[in-house]
């Protein structure tokens, strides 16, 4: 176990008390601190519990439901759109409850729309910015992998 002051590995490291926070500390350690001498779970029941609390955790997809995406062409859609309704861009602001440099921005390609905003331009517009992610299928050759050959020949 390594002391959580000096962060040296040591197998003698015992709960103590340093400034009103308890740690582990190796013997070294353990003049800075008071140690607790009724504690009720060993360090090595500690260990274990840590342990078990990091192998139980699965890994998270990041990407589990993000469907779509915005358009490449997105602040030029944006613009036309507004043109097209006959909007100005305080007027737009205004409707989507936005500031004006917001809008220009955005119109500009200087700022990418939040997921928020994005609802709220399609719906005051009447237009789409998200579209259907493409996935890359992966089929397998062998154990080892996808080569970049393999992604290749797929094209």
């Amino acid at each position: 176990m390594s002391c959580e002051l000096c962060g040296r590995e040591s197998r003698g490291c015992r709960v103590s008390v340093v400034d009103g926070v308890k740690m582990m500390l190796c013997p070294d350690c353990m003049r800075h601190g008071e140690e607790i001498q009724d504690i009720v779970k060993t360090p090595a029941n500690v260990e274990r519990a840590v342990l078990q609390r990091i192998r139980k955790s699965a890994p998270k997809d990041i990407y589990k439901g993000m469907e779509k995406e915005l358009v490449s062409n997105w602040s030029h859609i944006i613009k036309e759109a507004r043109k097209k309704k006959g909007l100005s861009r305080e007027e737009l602001g205004f409707k989507i409850e936005e500031r004006t440099v917001t809008i220009s921005k955005i119109e500009n390609g200087d700022l990418r729309p939040s997921d928020k905003m994005i609802a709220k331009l399609e719906k005051e517009l009447g237009i789409s910015l998200l579209e259907e992610v493409k996935g890359v299928s992966a089929s397998h050759h062998s154990s080892a992998g996808m080569t970049l050959g393999d992604f290749i020949k797929q094209e």
